[in-house]
């Protein structure tokens, strides 16, 4: 099967395109034929080998699994001797968090790992990138800010994966949400259901005199310190991306203080959990209350234009890697 190949760490162009064996599902396994995956910044990231501390788990010297990516959504081809959830035929969509290999044409998955149905209401491409933003950001505001109605939220990056789905999630919730991002996306955090907004070009909210219960920096631009008059006197910083001072001090404040730092390593939650939320998220998307905002897609022969893409830092909601089907036909 054709896939994208890593070999080493290095710039976009150490991405190639090559065969690969089909994989074989287990037993306990489904074998997906992939119609899209997601790209994300963590995955640029990964490629790199930056920082450092993260080969420990991708590998010291190169990345011990070749094909990178995680997020996926397909139709399941074959099944497993012993596989009981899913028949052949059924499309599915989740996440492959500990092999990865879903930047490829197939993709093997435990049936009782991170996979589900796919809503008949949602494209592939829209199942594909659920993993990232939606269940992140899901688990960030739910689970550990335990967000409630007539909550105050800032949302700083706003128009990115997490973002975009956390302006929705927060709305849904019933929080009052300040969405900050730059000029060219406020129309669009607004048709998401964000109360106010913020162009960062022109004013930095930290230093607008206003408090939120809750500021969520989902691209870790900011800080605890820097946000800390931000916030109200019991309010909570959150990020899924914490710089060595703002560990220090979520240490310091779990002790001492009103004001939290609060932090959760999503993808190493346990398995039940991430499929609970996955279920949770399906209802919100098959009722309408959220939606994947795509921005760019790509074929898995343009995968390094798309990691130089994200590297720029300025995508919309999710990009996309189109590997089979209707996703093909909106490159």
């Amino acid at each position: 099967m054709k896939a994208s190949i890593t070999t080493k760490y290095g710039s976009p162009d150490v991405l190639q395109i090559g065969n690969i064996e089909k994989p074989v599902p287990k037993d306990n396994e489904v074998l997906v034929k992939i119609h899209a995956a997601t790209i994300t910044t963590a995955e640029t990231m990964m490629r790199t080998g930056y920082p450092l501390i993260g080969r420990l788990y991708m590998g010291i010297t190169k990345p011990k699994n070749k094909v990178s990516g995680t997020g996926f959504s397909g139709v399941i081809e074959s099944n497993g001797n012993q596989v009981k959830l899913f028949k052949i035929g059924d499309e599915v969509f989740g996440e492959s968090l500990v092999h990865f290999g879903t930047h490829a044409e197939y993709v093997c998955i435990q049936e009782n790992g991170i996979i589900s149905l796919k809503p008949d209401n949602v494209t592939h491409e829209e199942a594909a990138v659920v993993g990232d933003g939606h269940i992140t950001s899901y688990n960030f505001l739910k689970k550990v800010a335990n967000i409630k109605p007539d909550l105050h939220i800032l949302i700083n990056g706003a128009s990115g994966s997490l973002g975009t789905s956390a302006v929705q999630l927060a709305t849904y919730f019933g929080a009052e949400v300040t969405a900050v991002c730059s000029t060219r996306n406020l129309d669009l955090v607004r048709s998401l259901g964000a109360d106010f907004v913020i162009d960062y070009t022109q004013q930095d909210f930290t230093e607008n005199g206003k408090t939120y219960d809750i500021i969520y920096d989902t691209v870790g631009k900011s800080s605890f310190s820097k946000c800390k008059k931000s916030l109200t006197k019991k309010g909570v910083y959150i990020s899924p991306i914490l710089n060595f001072g703002d560990l220090l001090q979520m240490l310091w404040t779990s002790i001492f203080g009103n004001k939290k730092v609060l932090f959760s390593a999503t993808g190493m939650l346990p398995v039940s959990i991430i499929r609970t939320f996955v279920e949770e998220i399906k209802v919100l998307m098959e009722t309408g209350h959220l939606k994947s905002v795509i921005d760019k897609r790509y074929s898995l022969e343009q995968i390094p234009e798309a990691h130089r893409y994200i590297e720029k830092g300025h995508k919309r909601g999710n990009v996309v890697l189109c590997i089979l089907g209707s996703c093909l036909s909106k490159i």
